[in-house]
């Protein structure tokens, strides 16, 4: 009896032992091979064994990679489906590097809850026989926006190697999808369009008392001498209908999230802010910031990211044309990204005057979120809008 169960003991320990043997790791290069335009192998500069270089089985790459597939967009017909895109997909997939694999992974399945890594993936490999979508474009179709062709519909968000001009000088470039942002620029009317087919004419009022905008020159500034010296660049005042709630956020850094329920990060956080006498109309509108909105500081001006589920409303004295006498009031949808403050265009404006708001800051952005205001909103005002955003510029910056 017990030299029976020895010798099934020891043909289970063959049977595992042979699957084992089976199981043959795939050692795929570091990042510094892609990086530095090697294929892999003797190009990689890391010792053996070094943190970088460590074997992936082959089951659990095919793992994640069906993780990946399970997270695809549901698109409307066959024709543009995912399965279109699955062999360059794949193709894909077997390039990155196994650390990049992992990231990219957590990225899609986070849906940008948090800011990733960069996923690397090797120039010019990978592009489908049919499609020839560069990686970016490739994964972004597929797990973002299933509407995308071209790589200049997408712009780099402020935190992507690819945003500071790092990809251009490298053998790889960054294709995580949440890296990107499509973009969102101003509508152009047609030359009969007036503002009283959207709404009301604008009679001249004055600004609302307890207010912080004031008219200004050309060469005075929203902020006071010793905001300039502490390098703070911006700051944001946080408002519900004609209320500003909480004090004023100063901005240091390049970038700054606002936001009421992000599950990692840092930033504006509004959620924190007091929550006395709140309407239902504000309480609605908080319900539906969410993530909020990414505000970086960037090369010739200042760019408005949407991360919430729900599109936010912009004005500022730069995106309306030259010599408009209506207010123009930007869309930007979840997902988008949009130009809101432009240097160039702003040096030769003085005061400016919003129609029925009187003069404002000429270095302000007003950002509402969820509900839209102008001509053409049942809201002609921001102060009518529950929750909105003021971001009061340094004019220095």
């Amino acid at each position: 009896m017990w030299g029976t169960g020895s010798g099934k003991s020891r043909q289970s320990s063959l049977v595992r032992g042979h699957r084992r043997m089976q199981q043959v790791p795939t050692r795929t290069p570091c990042s510094h091979s892609a990086l530095a335009g090697g294929d892999g192998g003797d190009a990689c500069p890391c010792p053996a064994g070094g943190p970088h270089c460590r074997p992936m089985f082959r089951s659990r790459r095919t793992g994640l990679v069906r993780r990946l597939w399970r997270q695809r967009c549901a698109t409307a017909g066959p024709e543009d489906g995912p399965s279109t895109l699955k062999p360059a997909a794949h193709a894909l997939f077997k390039k990155l590097k196994d650390e990049d694999l992992e990231l990219l992974v957590l990225a899609v399945e986070s849906r940008g809850a948090w800011e990733s890594s960069c996923v690397w993936a090797p120039r010019g490999d990978a592009r489908g026989a049919k499609q020839g979508l560069p990686p970016q474009v490739l994964l972004c179709r597929l797990f973002r926006w299933p509407d995308v062709h071209q790589p200049h519909e997408l712009k780099h968000l402020c935190y992507c190697a690819g945003h500071r001009g790092v990809c251009g000088d490298l053998a790889a470039l960054c294709c995580n999808p949440h890296h990107f942002s499509r973009l969102a620029v101003p509508e152009t009317p047609p030359p009969s369009y007036s503002k009283a087919s959207c709404g009301p004419s604008w009679p001249d009022e004055p600004q609302h008392p307890g207010t912080q905008l004031l008219e200004f020159s050309c060469k005075d500034t929203s902020l006071s001498q010793s905001t300039i010296k502490d390098g703070c660049w911006c700051k944001l005042a946080y408002w519900e209908h004609r209320t500003r709630v909480g004090r004023l956020y100063a901005v240091h850094e390049a970038s700054v999230n606002v936001f009421c329920e992000l599950p990692w990060g840092s930033g504006f956080c509004l959620a924190q802010l007091p929550a006395a006498h709140r309407s239902r109309a504000v309480r609605r509108a908080r319900g539906k910031i969410g993530r909020g909105l990414l505000l970086s500081r960037e090369p010739g001006g200042i760019w408005a990211y949407n991360r919430s589920k729900h599109p936010i409303f912009v004005s500022s004295p730069t995106l309306s044309p030259p010599g408009a006498r209506r207010l123009t009031v930007l869309k930007v949808l979840p997902g988008y990204s949009a130009k809101v403050f432009d240097y160039e265009q702003v040096g030769g404006k003085g005061g400016w005057r919003l129609p029925g708001e009187g003069p404002s800051d000429p270095h302000s952005i007003r950002i509402s979120f969820a509900k839209g205001w102008g001509p053409c909103y049942s809201r002609q005002f921001i102060t009518s809008c529950p929750c909105w955003l003021e971001v009061l510029l340094n004019q220095l910056c």
